[in-house]
């Protein structure tokens, strides 16, 4: 029985540790700056399965490209500066005062510049170049 409750111990994963932090928290590592390249599962996730859709459906080599995509815009990119991204871009459009909060500040059109370049890079870097054509796959 103890030897099962050994190996059950070890086998049980380590706890995620809170994003809220106290004050004496707040001196450790974790309040380092953001780095490139650490998405969250869940945000990587949503990318691809975005640009599956964008590149005719989830399948296998969808879904490869894509991942190796999602990798490249996670090195040009903090994840803080991805999520800002995407909402300025999805939120650009709307009318009125409401929308005047994702059009108009300065860091908007930088973070969505930002997004669309890796975006750019990320087709260059990991679809295929189609025969015959100057820019790559035929999806966005």
């Amino acid at each position: 029985m103890t030897l099962l409750l050994t190996g059950l111990n070890a086998c049980d994963p380590q706890p995620v540790q809170p994003k809220v932090q106290t004050s004496a928290a707040s001196e450790s590592p974790a309040a380092a700056p953001p780095s490139t390249g650490d998405f969250p599962t869940l945000t990587r996730v949503e990318y691809v399965l975005q640009c599956m859709q964008e590149h005719g459906g989830q399948n296998y080599d969808n879904m490869y490209h894509c991942a190796c995509a999602v990798d490249v815009v996670a090195k040009a990119m903090t994840a803080d500066e991805y999520d800002q991204a995407v909402t300025f871009t999805n939120l650009f459009g709307m009318g009125g005062e409401r929308g005047a909060v994702f059009r108009d500040p300065p860091q908007s059109e930088q973070l969505r510049k930002k997004l669309k370049d890796a975006k750019a890079a990320a087709n260059d870097t990991c679809f295929p170049k189609m025969p015959g054509s100057a820019g790559g796959q035929g999806g966005k």
